[in-house]
């Protein structure tokens, strides 16, 4: 009778998943620990200012491109239909509305005519806490 033994092979094997373990949780550790900032979708050439201040930001932003193209937030408005969207503006009493903070930015290229309308809107609305929006010239 022949005496057949079993023989294991001695290897060295690489057991992967305490890996795979360490690399997800530092994706996750990264994930939850990044910033994610909300930049706007229109672009523009703001005008520079060395003397600007950093402002909190409002929740009604106003922008007019170089082309003469309005926007109310994020909807693309004419000034009639923006004098409407701040008639209709009820987030808080028409008297809080003289305090209420509202950011224009405007293209470095429109007209002072143009921004002229743009406040008589809001005065006429009640608003006149106006931020401008600009570039900080360092």
């Amino acid at each position: 009778m022949k005496y057949v033994r079993n023989q294991r092979r001695s290897g060295a094997t690489v057991d992967l998943i305490p890996m795979i373990d360490v690399v997800f949780q530092l994706i996750l550790f990264f994930l939850v620990s990044t910033t994610f900032s909300v930049l706007p979708g229109i672009s523009l050439n703001l005008p520079t200012s060395q003397t600007a201040q950093s402002e909190a930001a409002g929740s009604i932003t106003i922008t007019m491109k170089d082309d003469g193209s309005l926007f109310y937030n994020s909807e693309t408005v004419d000034l009639a239909l923006l004098d409407a969207r701040l008639a209709d503006f009820d987030a808080v009493e028409y008297e809080k509305r003289l305090e209420y903070p509202v950011t224009l930015q405007a293209d470095s290229l429109v007209t002072n005519g143009a921004i002229v309308g743009i406040f008589d809107v809001l005065r006429k609305n009640g608003f006149s806490a106006v931020n401008l929006r600009t570039n900080i010239n360092e």
